[in-house]
């Protein structure tokens, strides 16, 4: 009887330490989170963009039940990263539209947790969009945007919008969120350079805007740049260093740099892991000022979204599809997190 009311009195222990534990990571600990979903479609034809691959009379068979499958893949890989608290702000690109949106944020497993959306149809000729997904008991968005990438010399030059959405994180501190999916490289890096440093100057010019506006302003900056940190379009247009240098006020860090050393990085192609997904974020943000202390970003390189690579060594995303064939995975991208801290000064 004594060693049953031991073993009672550890197990109640046990249960206790674990949820406090998690009860403090809940209270205490964030996460923001970034996820390129690699063409995440409706299965209906729209007769205004290019998205006849993904319907289900197209060449990869994109049926409502692959849809569906899709987006629970999605919810599941979000409700993963947060560990016991799923992100409270999510950015998202390659997804079609509104509905694709509501399907992930309506059902398991994100329905719990109430998400709402900040969408707006973008441009793009392939009818792709960028979006941002958040807890609403977590984050009050006050002010929203979406940003034209403009070609001035070419008016039938079509990307999508940067989107910028201001809100006040857990009651405490206001961000100011700008969601990237800079135009890509199809077509040769050095043929569609100029595409990547035009929404590079916009971004700039946007941040600069928002800076007059707010003076410590705290800006996080998070998307699929299609350009490394070393590009010319991050690094020289945009300006986005290395390190904060206090002397200096308005400078955008890239908290992505350190991830060149990384065997696994967010993208590959052939034999190269790139750095494509990144967070870039202003000086006021990692100088740790208010309520909110920066502790790192990171790539979420989790087993279950990788496989065997067997053409070219190590390991690769694993995909939706691999050319046309249906493999019932992810995405190419693999996703980038930023947790942060309540500190409560």
């Amino acid at each position: 009887m004594k060693l049953i009311v031991v073993i009672c009195i550890i197990l109640v222990l046990v249960r206790t330490k674990n949820s406090f534990c998690q009860e403090n990571l809940t209270r205490n600990e964030f996460t923001l989170m970034f996820y390129n979903t690699e063409n995440f479609y409706d299965s209906e034809n729209d007769s205004l963009t290019r998205d006849d691959d993904f319907t289900t009379e197209g060449n990869r068979r994109w049926t409502p039940g692959r849809m569906h499958k899709k987006a629970e893949r999605l919810g599941k890989v979000i409700v993963a990263a947060g560990k016991w608290n799923p992100p409270i702000l999510v950015g998202l690109c390659e997804i079609e539209n509104l509905h694709v949106l509501e399907l992930l944020t309506g059902n398991a497993p994100l329905k719990k947790y109430h998400y709402k959306i900040v969408q707006k149809d973008s441009p793009d000729e392939r009818g792709i969009d960028v979006a941002l997904i958040y807890r609403p008991d977590l984050f009050r968005p006050f002010d929203w945007e979406a940003i034209p990438v403009v070609d001035p010399t070419n008016r039938s030059f079509k990307t999508r919008d940067i989107l910028r959405v201001s809100g006040v994180l857990n009651g405490c501190d206001t961000l100011h969120v700008f969601v990237n999916h800079w135009p890509s490289r199809y077509g040769g890096i050095m043929e569609t350079i100029r595409f990547r440093r035009l929404a590079a100057e916009t971004l700039k010019e946007a941040i600069r805007r928002l800076n007059s506006r707010f003076s410590s302003a705290k800006i996080i900056c998070m998307g699929d740049f299609n350009d490394t940190p070393d590009d010319e379009s991050v690094l020289s247009v945009l300006g986005a260093k290395a390190v904060d240098n206090p002397a200096i006020k308005g400078e955008l860090i890239n908290l992505s740099l350190a991830w060149h050393s990384n065997p696994v990085k967010t993208i590959k192609s052939q034999y190269t892991w790139e750095v494509f997904d990144q967070w870039i974020v202003s000086d006021n943000f990692v100088e740790g000022t208010g309520c909110i202390k920066f502790l790192n970003a990171e790539i979420f390189n989790a087993g279950f979204l990788l496989e065997p690579d067997v053409k070219f060594g190590g390991v690769k995303p694993k995909r939706t599809y691999v050319g046309f064939k249906y493999k019932e995975g992810f995405s190419d991208h693999l996703p980038i997190l930023l947790r942060i801290q309540r500190t409560d000064h």
